[in-house]
């Protein structure tokens, strides 16, 4: 069985370099045909050099690991030749960085921030929940525990949203486009690992869902990152019916590694008046977090 460390020691930049020079059409970044054969997809090692302006020793040196010396100037032309997306580089400069010195992190803390916590008290009309960078839940409102899980039922080891996405059949089934979610669940923990690669908990995670999950196995592998984002998701409620929800996250200064996650439905439409009628129902079924 994969270990947790065997299955996040995938994170580095070599890695990232292989799968997005993989996933660069060489049609579409100006490659002659020269008439031979492609025996895997993607970008040549010499193409992407020539792209980025560097050898192709160096390049081979980077996805083997072999140096850790890249200059900002060097990885803004290898993010230029492989076209990634703004998250894509963020993660690229992310993982670069931590090759050549480990960051000063703070510690991540498990209490919720007094102000996002005093935040979810007021929040009557609106389902929310406070989550740190590995989607663990720290803390919730009635709606939110209404909307998605009653965590309060829960060992506080199993509140995780991404673990439940993906081991848990209920809260799988509140998703209108589960693999949609997932995926996103995956690029968002990924982008979270490249930040703090020597977080245990975060490693085994990755770990209990790489051996235990087929298809996080898989998304793990292909590298796709991404940052919060607003969102809309479609939910099947069992007892509120269909909604489709905005959700969006905000952070607090003094605690960087925690959000608040709010789950609201357009003025006036079916998936506000399901949304009320949950936040009622969750009164006298669920309990907040105090």
């Amino acid at each position: 069985m994969a270990s947790a460390q065997h299955a996040h020691s995938d994170t580095g930049l070599g890695d990232f370099l292989r799968s997005r020079r993989a996933a660069v059409d060489p049609v579409e970044a100006g490659m002659p045909d020269d008439g031979r054969l492609r025996r895997v997809p993607g970008l040549r090692r010499e193409e992407l050099a020539m792209l980025a302006h560097v050898s192709v020793d160096y390049i081979v040196r980077l996805e083997q690991g072999r140096t850790t010396r890249v200059s900002r100037t060097v990885l803004d032309a290898l993010a230029d030749a492989l076209k990634l997306a703004p998250d894509e580089r963020e993660y690229l400069f992310t993982v670069a960085d931590v090759t050549q010195s480990a960051p000063t992190r703070r510690p991540s803390q498990s209490e919720p921030a007094p102000r996002l916590r005093r935040l979810l008290d007021t929040m009557t009309d609106v389902p929310a929940i406070v989550v740190n960078h590995r989607f663990d839940v720290l803390a919730w409102n009635r709606g939110g525990a209404g909307l998605l899980a009653d965590f309060s039922a829960m060992p506080p080891g199993q509140r995780n949203l991404i673990r439940l996405t993906f081991l848990d059949e209920a809260f799988r089934a509140l998703y209108g486009d589960w693999e949609r979610a997932a995926k996103e669940c995956v690029a968002t923990l990924r982008m979270e690992a490249g930040r703090r690669p020597d977080d245990p908990a975060l490693n085994a995670l990755v770990g209990e869902l790489s051996v235990r999950d087929q298809d996080f196995r898989t998304w793990w592998a292909t590298h796709q990152v991404r940052g919060p984002s607003q969102l809309v998701k479609m939910y099947h409620h069992p007892i509120a019916g269909t909604m489709e929800l905005d959700v969006q996250q905000f952070s607090v200064d003094t605690h960087p590694d925690q959000k608040l996650i709010a789950f609201t439905a357009e003025p006036g439409s079916e998936s506000e008046k399901a949304l009320h009628f949950l936040l009622h129902w969750s009164d006298g079924h669920v309990t907040a977090d105090h």
